[in-house]
């Protein structure tokens, strides 16, 4: 209900007008001489309204990138929509594709951007100044979302309030995602160190969440246009910031309580705890309130669906955290030593290896069901969704982006700080060379008192155990001494990146990024097999009309209509 307080001015106003902007036949409600922004409460109620619209597609940001991945199957109750998005079958309308949704929150971005009167200040204050930055994140980050899910789209920056102004925006030159990050790029920069708005408490909600950080989505553009360098100075930057810098602290893992029985962890890893959001699209408790997210009877066994869930793990994901090796240190009276956990023996297999699947994921035998039963025998709970919330960002990627951005950097060591150790000066004094240190400059400068040995962790260590003392687990190196240092890291830089790539997957499973970091990958290294080989894999077996299909980059994109 966090709108519902201000939900009859909304529906008064431009932000719930605004028409399908590519639907030329639609009619617009309001015109643009009715609304004009130059009053301070205007600057809630737009802002709030913008969000309403992302209300919208905060489902699909999760379900686009989920389930066309390797991660998750559709169950045989899945719905038609779901499985033909999973199968890339777009033959047929299909629910989860409707570009004017991105286009409404775009158009409503212009048009605040266009008319709120940025030159009104109130005691020496501008008094929009931090909601425009904010909205300009919000239109940079759904051009971003539009761009991976339909590769050239109109790149419109002005607000389109006609028939005749819609189809201009449909007959100019579209842009691909290179062009479209490189535009957002130099539009966000000036506005990268704006304080972002602060309204308080909404619903049960800190309204601070409810905004883009503006560094991390410059990372974002600068790590998908091959930016790299830049890249990892933005998350370096938010990361790193000096009054609230953001640790990736070792107290949110889940591990063996022992290391001599491995017969149940310790209590699970809540992957999605409040301290781990950076930002959010707050979704509403009562359809008669707004937008209410599916997301629950999607992945989890309800009341509502009859327990029938509709995507389930697949066995690639399966392997991905079965290849894992947990490693666990522990210490003796005259020594410190480790075990590695062995890998069979397990009354559940998803006990092998890395136990963040484990940690997040159940299925259960539900008893007394007959064969005329309405209800689902098998009930499956994954406890990283939440229905209140849909995240934009969180901690752990970020630094996992942050990872990916240092190694393609030329700074291969350095991400490996990041997977294994854990940032701090002591980890990269001791793990990264004077040479690559020397390279890598502020790069990898993190402040000495937030960011120490004791309370920092790499990441691969949230679920596969003490990692900074895993002998497998290890910067790639090659078999015979290379020519030059740069033969080297060349070679390691993609070994590196698998390893990123394989932690994204462990990480982030089941929350919307793992298609688009196998389509950002196999971009870069001119690839298609880097995504059509694990997505053609993921039921257990080659499927080879799957990845023929995937091999033709055109057919990753959803069709623009």
């Amino acid at each position: 209900m966090w709108l519902a307080s201000v939900r009859s001015i909304l529906h008064s106003s431009l932000f719930t007008s605004c028409s399908d902007m590519l639907e030329t036949s639609s009619e617009l409600v309001e015109f643009e001489e009715d609304n004009t922004l130059n009053h301070p409460t205007d600057s809630v109620y737009s802002v709030l309204g913008i969000i309403n619209r992302m209300q919208i597609i905060a489902d699909r940001v999760v379900l686009l990138g989920e389930t066309r991945s390797d991660l998750v199957l559709p169950t045989e109750v899945a719905s038609s929509d779901l499985k033909r998005l999973a199968a890339f079958d777009f033959s047929q309308p299909n629910k989860y594709n409707q570009v004017s949704d991105y286009y409404a929150v775009i158009n409503n971005c212009n048009y605040f951007l266009a008319h709120v009167d940025t030159a009104l200040q109130r005691r020496g204050r501008q008094i929009f100044k931090y909601e425009y930055a904010a909205v300009k994140g919000f239109r940079a980050w759904a051009y971003l979302e539009l761009a991976k899910n339909y590769g050239r789209v109109p790149l419109v920056t002005t607000p389109v309030m006609t028939e005749r102004e819609a189809e201009d925006a449909r007959s100019q030159q579209y842009s691909d995602i290179q062009q479209i990050c490189n535009y957002f790029i130099n539009d966000l920069t000036p506005y990268a160190l704006v304080e972002l708005p602060h309204f308080g408490t909404i619903g049960s909600w800190n309204s601070d969440m409810f905004f883009i950080p503006m560094r991390v989505l410059l990372g974002d553009l600068c790590l998908w246009s091959g930016r790299y360098e830049e890249a990892a100075r933005w998350y370096n930057s938010y990361l790193n910031d000096k009054d609230i810098p953001v640790v990736m602290r070792s107290g949110n893992r889940i591990q063996w309580n022992s290391v001599t029985e491995f017969q149940r962890p310790q209590d699970s890893y809540y992957v999605t705890s409040t301290e781990e959001y950076l930002s959010i699209i707050p979704m509403e408790e009562r359809i008669f309130d707004g937008t209410v997210s599916d997301l629950n009877n999607v992945f989890n066994s309800t009341r509502e669906n009859n327990y029938y869930y509709q995507l389930a793990p697949s066995p690639g994901m399966r392997r991905i955290s079965a290849e894992q090796i947990y490693c666990k240190e522990y210490k003796t009276e005259t020594a410190t030593d480790t075990v590695y956990v062995p890998r069979s023996g397990f009354s559940d297999d998803i006990l092998v290896g890395d136990l963040r699947l484990y940690s997040n994921y159940r299925l259960s035998s539900r008893g007394g069901q007959d064969a005329y039963s309405e209800y689902s025998s098998y009930h499956q709970s994954i406890n990283k969704l939440w229905s209140d919330r849909i995240a934009t960002y969180r901690k752990n990627m970020v630094y996992l982006r942050y990872a990916e951005a240092l190694n393609r950097a030329g700074l291969p060591q350095s991400a490996m700080v990041v997977l294994k150790y854990g940032l701090c000066s002591e980890n990269i004094q001791a793990y990264v060379d004077s040479l690559e240190q020397v390279k890598a400059g502020e790069l990898i400068s993190f402040d000495k008192t937030a960011f120490t040995r004791e309370n920092t962790i790499g990441i691969h260590s949230l679920g596969s155990g003490d990692s900074q003392c895993n002998n497998y687990y290890v910067l790639p190196q090659p078999q015979s001494q290379l020519a030059t240092r740069q033969d080297t890291i060349d070679y390691q830089i993609p070994l590196v990146e698998d390893m990123i790539v394989n932690e994204m997957a462990l990480e982030g499973a089941f929350e919307g990024y793992r298609f688009y970091d196998l389509m950002r990958v196999a971009l870069r290294r001119g690839d298609p097999a880097y995504l059509a080989d694990p997505i053609s894999r993921r039921n257990g077996q080659a499927d080879d009309q799957l990845r023929t299909l995937l091999m033709d980059t055109n057919n990753w994109y959803l069709p623009l209509k």
